[in-house]
């Protein structure tokens, strides 16, 4: 099936076609020179091993195997108009974002194609990449021991994610990374991996197993059943998750007599509520403030009310930080700040 034939589909009929029947390559694409972009990278700076590249439903290297997949909605135009109105955003949509994610991948292949990961150098320097992977993570954002390339300070994950941040930092071009982390911990792991590849440098890998790439793709989905998955997954991140509870706490309406919009409210007392929240989970004001963004954004959504003054103003504002603390402590132990039931 080519783009022609699925590319004008309303939503509804888009989602009933299975990934793989539509034909998706990266070649004649705009990905094509961005991936181009990484091999010529690769080549100056000596590198032999140009990862293939291909189509999947993620960001991924496959464990084991040196190959880059690049998800499917980055293929076409139509594809991100989709996932930008269901996900919200469509990750690595601009040349920038894609050379970062792209380059973090590269690590990986690069750890695999060498076994780098089963140097004992490595393991004293990033950790052993038989660490069990655990889906959540704190990471601390003030942390000199690990080099910054993707959000959320994703080297701190785990080893392996180590690696391919601080190899994606060493790769990026016109990056001047001993001056960006001196007296910085992490400097050391830039300086290991620049040893590294120039021990592997003009060598052919020596590890590339046979695979066939659509064993490994996970396309073999219809639209509708991969964003079933994924908006479950992050459905926290979706501007209804919040109402229910937000109908609860305030009045719905703009006829509820004596109230004031629940979005001012909350706006009024956002430095408040960050603060008796931080003080009693010990959670970052950034990322508590970052749910009440989220809370005041769908108040004025929904055109919920709250009282202004009183006893029953008072109450409330006890109600609304019990609830944000509530998000909070769920976010702490769990990585999501899960709606209450």
């Amino acid at each position: 099936m080519t783009a022609g034939d699925w590319a004008e589909l309303a939503d509804e009929r888009l989602l009933e076609r299975r990934i793989s029947g539509l034909d998706l390559s990266i070649e004649g694409t705009e990905l094509a020179p961005l991936v181009q972009r990484l091999y010529d990278e690769l080549a100056a700076k000596g590198l032999a091993f140009l990862p293939p590249c291909h189509v999947g439903d993620e960001w991924f290297v496959p464990v084991g195997v040196p190959a880059i997949f690049v998800p499917f909605f980055l293929i076409h135009e139509r594809l991100r108009r989709l996932e930008r109105k269901i996900i919200l955003e469509v990750e690595g949509d601009d040349p920038e974002w894609f050379m970062r994610l792209i380059r973090h991948e590269a690590g990986h292949a690069y750890s695999y194609a060498y076994g780098l990961y089963k140097r004992r150098k490595w393991q004293e320097t990033f950790g052993l990449s038989s660490t069990e992977v655990d889906d959540f993570y704190r990471p601390r954002p003030y942390s000199r021991s690990y080099v910054v390339n993707l959000d959320d300070w994703y080297a701190q994950s785990h080893p392996d994610e180590d690696f391919a941040e601080t190899f994606a930092v060493w790769l990026t071009p016109d990056t001047d990374w001993r001056a960006r982390y001196a007296g910085w911990k992490a400097l050391a792991k830039l300086e290991y991996v620049d040893e590294l590849m120039r021990g592997i440098a003009g060598k052919a890998p020596t590890h590339q197993p046979a695979y066939r790439a659509s064993e490994l793709d996970s396309l073999g989905v219809k639209l509708k059943t991969y964003y079933a998955e994924k908006r479950k997954l992050y459905e926290d991140s979706y501007p209804d998750f919040y109402d229910r509870d937000l109908r609860a706490l305030f009045s719905a309406g703009p006829d509820a007599a004596g109230r004031v919009k629940a979005s001012a409210w909350l706006r009024k007392r956002r430095r408040v509520l960050m603060s008796t929240v931080c003080r009693w989970t010990n959670e970052r004001k950034y990322r508590v403030n970052g749910l009440l963004t989220r809370l005041i954004k769908r108040c004025k959504e929904l055109d919920v009310r709250a009282a202004e003054d009183g006893a029953s103003g008072a109450d409330l504002e006890r109600e609304a930080a019990a609830y944000v603390a509530t998000l909070v402590m769920s976010h702490l132990f769990t990585g999501k700040f899960k709606r209450t039931k």
